[in-house]
């Protein structure tokens, strides 16, 4: 268990402490700052994201300069990834801040990335690494998710919603990535086209 593979397992941890912030009925008042109004909780859930996120940054930077890439890392990596995003995404659909068939269709490309990584390992052994597009959808999705949290700070003092302009632009790569993805490894299903 290298220094990255325990950052990638401390995001996940961070997962349920996120979910209970959002779920309990707590109230730590608000506050107002640069532009924003929004409730502690969600401050400090924000906070929680952006820690996970960046642990995110740093898990794979450092595995690649310390030649730490693991199996492991290549697997829980993107997973964490995943489990961190969709949970913020279904809550914000309860909240009322993001339609739901705009998760949907990013909760189905997850999924249907996963069995594409299941039918990879299965097939020659190797797992499927985050390639670049992917990295863009993940980095686009957690800026989102961390503006949407924050209340559009910053920008909602001149009334753009950050937040969502974010989205739309995680969902176009969510979608481009995933186009990439299966068209990338479309070998893994050539026996069922013969």
């Amino acid at each position: 268990m290298n220094l990255p593979n325990k950052l990638t397992v401390f995001r996940i941890i961070l997962i349920p402490v996120f979910m209970l912030l959002l779920s309990l009925p707590l109230d730590w008042g608000t506050i107002t700052f640069a532009g924003a109004t929004l409730p502690v909780t969600h401050l400090v859930g924000a906070i929680i994201f952006i820690v996970a996120s960046l642990t995110d940054l740093a898990d794979g930077k450092i595995a690649r300069k310390q030649h730490l890439v693991t199996n492991f890392g290549k697997f829980a990596d993107p997973l964490a990834d995943k489990l961190l995003v969709m949970t913020a995404l279904i809550y914000f659909v309860a909240f009322g801040w993001v339609p739901a068939w705009m998760v949907a269709i990013i909760v189905i490309r997850e999924l249907a990335i996963t069995g594409l990584r299941t039918l990879i390992v299965e097939n020659n052994g190797k797992v499927l690494a985050a390639a670049m597009p992917g990295k863009i959808k993940t980095m686009s999705q957690m800026i989102s998710i961390s503006f949407f949290l924050l209340h559009d700070m910053i920008f909602a003092a001149v009334n753009i919603p950050f937040a969502m302009i974010m989205m739309w632009i995680a969902l176009i790569a969510t979608i481009y990535s995933g186009i990439d993805y299966f068209y990338k490894n479309r070998e893994v299903f050539s026996d069922g086209f013969k």
